[in-house]
Order: C-alpha cells, then sequence, then structure tokens
C-alpha cells in the first residue's frame, strides 16, 4: 500500500440538508486554461487512489466523458457508487426552458453515472463567453441578473431533484441579495453554495449568511488559484500563499503555505476544493485535511489576511451599460440593474 493514501473515512464530514454526508474536502476538475482533459481525467483517477471521495465536475470544463471513464475505472476498481459524491453545473446558455434537463442528461451521460450528488447553476446569469475567450471579450445579449430568468432556471433544477437525477441542487457565484430573492421563490432551498473562498477573499458575510440558512460553503481557489486563467489576473490581486502570516504559519507546521490555506479552509467549515495533476500536491492536499490541525491562535491569524481580493471577478459576463466586474457583485447591497 503507497504511504501516500489516506483512509477517506478520516476525513471531515458536512451535513447537507436532509441528513445526506458530503466529504469535507473535494478535488476540483478545472484547469483547462493551462491543462489538457486526459491530465484533468488522470488526476481524478490518482486522486481517488489516494482518498479523495469528492469530484467536482462541470460541463463547461469540457472534461466530462473523459472523467466518465474515470469514474468507471474507480467503481470497477472495488469503490461503491455510493462513497462518491459528485457534482456538476449547468452552464449559461442551458437556462432556458427544458434545457436544464438537456444539460443534466448529457452531463450524467458523460460522466457515466445514473445520479448526481449535487447539482449546481454556474453562475446566476444567461450570459457566457466561448472557450478561451480574451480578458475584454463582450456579449452583445448579456443582461442584467433577472430574479424571473434564475426562477426560471432554478424550477427546473428543482424537477430534476425531484425525478431522481440528483440528489441535491446548489447555486454558485452568488451573493446575499440574489440568494434573498431565490429564497422568496423557491420551494426546494439550496443545499450548498460554490463561492471563491481563500485566506485573502474569506467572505465573511456571505458566508455567514449561508450557514445561518443551512446551506453549504463549497470553497473554490482554496490557495488562491495560481493556475487561473490570465484573463482573471490583475496586478492588485494578493497572492495568498506570499502573505507573510501564511508563510509564518507553514513554517511552523513545516509545509508548503498552500497545505495551511487548505486545513483553515476545512477547519473554518467550508468545503475546499483544491486541483492539482501532480500526486505529490493533491495527496498533500487530503493528508493536510486530517492531520496536525492549526491551533485556534492561527485560524485566528489567519482571519487577518483577509484583503478582500476577488480574483474571478467575472467581467466577461458582463452587460451594455455595466460599469465594471463588480456590478456583478452587488457590493452595495442591492442587485445591479
Amino acid at each position: 500500500m503507497s504511504n501516500d493514501i489516506i483512509n477517506p473515512s478520516l476525513v471531515p464530514q458536512r451535513i447537507l440538508r436532509g441528513g445526506d454526508k458530503m466529504p469535507g474536502i473535494g478535488m476540483g476538475t478545472f484547469g483547462s486554461d493551462r491543462f489538457s482533459a486526459e491530465d484533468i481525467a488522470a488526476a481524478v483517477k490518482g486522486a481517488a487512489e489516494v482518498g479523495f471521495r469528492l469530484f467536482d465536475c462541470a460541463s463547461v470544463y469540457g472534461n466530462e466523458h473523459l472523467i466518465g471513464d474515470v469514474f468507471e475505472d474507480i467503481m470497477k476498481s472495488g469503490i461503491n457508487r455510493e462513497e462518491l459524491f459528485i457534482t456538476s453545473k449547468v452552464w449559461n446558455d442551458m437556462h432556458g426552458k427544458g434545457d436544464v434537463l438537456l444539460s443534466c442528461a448529457k452531463t450524467l451521460k458523460d460522466l457515466k453515472l445514473d445520479y448526481l450528488d449535487l447539482y449546481f447553476v454556474h453562475w446566476p446569469f444567461r450570459n457566457f463567453h466561448p472557450k478561451g475567450a480574451a480578458p475584454d471579450y463582450h456579449n452583445k445579449d448579456a443582461r442584467p441578473f433577472s430574479i424571473e430568468q434564475y426562477m426560471e432556471t432554478w424550477y427546473q433544477m428543482e424537477r430534476v431533484q425531484k425525478a431522481g437525477y440528483v440528489k441535491h441542487i446548489g447555486a454558485s457565484n452568488m451573493t446575499i441579495p440574489k440568494l434573498k430573492e431565490l429564497m422568496k421563490y423557491c420551494t426546494i432551498m439550496p443545499s450548498a453554495i460554490e463561492m471563491e473562498l481563500h485566506p485573502c477573499f474569506q467572505q465573511s458575510e456571505l458566508f455567514k449568511f449561508v450557514l445561518d440558512h443551512g446551506i453549504q460553503p463549497i470553497g473554490f481557489c482554496p490557495i488562491g488559484s495560481p493556475t487561473r486563467p490570465d484573463r482573471d489576473k490583475t496586478s492588485d490581486d494578493f497572492v495568498d500563499i506570499q502573505e507573510p502570516v501564511i508563510v509564518e504559519i507553514a513554517k511552523a507546521h513545516n509545509v508548503h503555505p498552500a497545505v495551511i490555506c487548505i486545513k483553515w479552509a476545512v477547519q473554518r467549515g467550508q468545503t475546499p476544493i483544491p486541483f492539482s495533476i501532480f500526486r505529490k500536491e493533491y495527496s498533500s492536499n487530503i493528508r493536510c485535511a486530517v492531520e496536525d490541525p492549526l491551533t485556534e491562535e492561527e485560524m485566528k491569524k489567519i482571519e487577518s489576511v483577509d484583503r478582500n481580493c476577488r480574483l474571478i471577478k467575472g467581467q466577461v459576463f458582463l452587460w451594455d451599460g455595466a460599469k465594471d466586474w463588480k456590478d456583478l457583485w452587488d457590493l452595495n447591497g442591492e442587485i445591479t440593474k
């Protein structure tokens, strides 16, 4: 038995609405701007070998068909479907009437599954960009958030859940004002929300809001996403793994600063979904979730690292008349029209 394998039963579990359990750390599968779909599928296979059981997928990542072959292999190797927790997402161009079922059906076919554990609305807009869009790409058909349109999509999500194709439904890239609108009209509450979370962007207000409403936060970019697309990089961005507090704590634990970011995420209560195609890195990611915890004092110190530094700004989704990417995030507490 390889010494980089972690027993999945040691990984902290999150309890979702209704009592289902979800691992407290998962493997992201978005890396298509840097790595091939084949690289990512191979990493999913390796991650399952070292103990990962939660895999976060999405149709727009363009690799679900290859990951499906890997899931088939994983289950042939003796890991039951019930031991896995698999998520996916509806892309922005599949929000129309009847589209969510089509999108879900394609994802299930590609992933070679009978059901998903959790299915997200990827972005709260129908605005979308083609693969590999430039940083200044602008879609003339883009529109501001519309609760009527969002609910048309959400009610389809509810139907897909009631039909048994997915066990839970969730929202992603949302804000408090948008979530409040969703909660007003939905008949099935989101079980989880995917949101950007890392020490330099802790989103404490939204984080508290979702926990107070029984919604589990799943955090993407947990180490500050050094391999994020170039369109999402600006000169003002902070680098989490270079923050002096993180570096100091990493030295005390004799680990890479990225490991401290992941430990912090797991202990804080979100489920981080770090991504790597390198076995040494993803093995280290799951190991750090189960051993050598941070002290209360270290957790407190990391609170001071928050720089309100959003990395995935979403500017490619802006509509005519929007000022800049901040309009996507309702920073004044109201939905931007």
